[in-house]
């Protein structure tokens, strides 16, 4: 009977937290992964479980996205090329480094992006393709990098740190950055990170159904809000999600 409850709270809370994210573009980590902590798991165990579950959440807005025909291939092999790596080296360093000064660090850098994004009104609300040359690429593709390290040995937030990256520097309104995001992040991204972190640590394989199936809904619908709805939308939701995230971080 316990394991029952315990599984329908799993698959409320994992549509509730990929049903933002989705939207927001990254946040999933924000209620998933504590509720899965406060369930029983262990850190490391949580950490490898969640990002086993928040592949479907990139599975579930890509077959929404995809729909759209927005991406572009080369540009998302680009953030690919230059994330992964970093994904993987960042699973790797996790399980030898104590995460707290990083995650306060991390959680005033997050803090910072959401006002940031906020003060900047126009921010993201009309596609300006630039930095599209050598030079462009080669510091997109270093920060993307850093980015896809947190990714691997952080738990949430990272995503969203993709999403203003893509926005601010490559002149993306939200609602192309935050495809980008979900599917190259949400299933690339993160899948590297939970093979990985599955190889070196352990899951728990039993609540893998209901997360799956909560991220693949939620996902899903996420995406289709955001398709549907306005970049000024999109843009708030990111800043408030964005923001949770940070205080989370910091306070946890």
């Amino acid at each position: 009977m316990q394991e029952l409850f315990n599984q329908i709270i799993l698959l409320i809370i994992s549509i509730t937290a990929n049903l933002f994210s989705a939207m927001a573009g990254g946040g999933a980590g924000l209620l998933q992964l504590p509720a899965i902590i406060f369930l029983g798991l262990t850190f490391s165990t949580a950490l490898a479980t969640h990002k086993v579950a928040s592949v479907a959440l990139g599975v579930g807005a890509t077959v929404r996205h995809l729909r759209e025909g927005a991406l572009e291939r080369q540009f998302a092999v680009f953030i690919l090329a230059t994330g992964l790596p970093g994904v993987i080296l960042g699973a790797v360093l996790i399980l030898d480094i104590p995460d707290r000064l990083a995650e306060l660090a991390l959680g005033g850098l997050t803090i910072c992006l959401a006002l940031y994004s906020f003060l900047q009104k126009q921010l993201g609300q009309m596609l300006d393709v630039k930095h599209r040359d050598s030079l462009g690429y080669l510091i997109g593709g270093l920060v993307l990098f850093a980015i896809g390290v947190l990714n691997g040995s952080l738990t949430s937030g990272t995503g969203l740190f993709v999403t203003l990256w893509l926005v601010k520097w490559f002149g993306l309104d939200y609602k192309r950055a935050v495809a980008y995001t979900l599917i190259l992040v949400g299933l690339f991204w993160n899948g590297a990170g939970a093979i990985t972190l599955g190889l070196l640590g352990s899951i728990q394989w039993d609540w893998l159904p209901a997360l799956i199936l909560g991220s693949f809904i939620g996902g899903y619908a996420g995406a289709h809000i955001s398709i549907k709805k306005s970049n000024y939308l999109i843009k708030r939701v990111f800043e408030v999600i964005t923001m949770l995230v940070g205080l989370k971080l910091i306070f946890s």
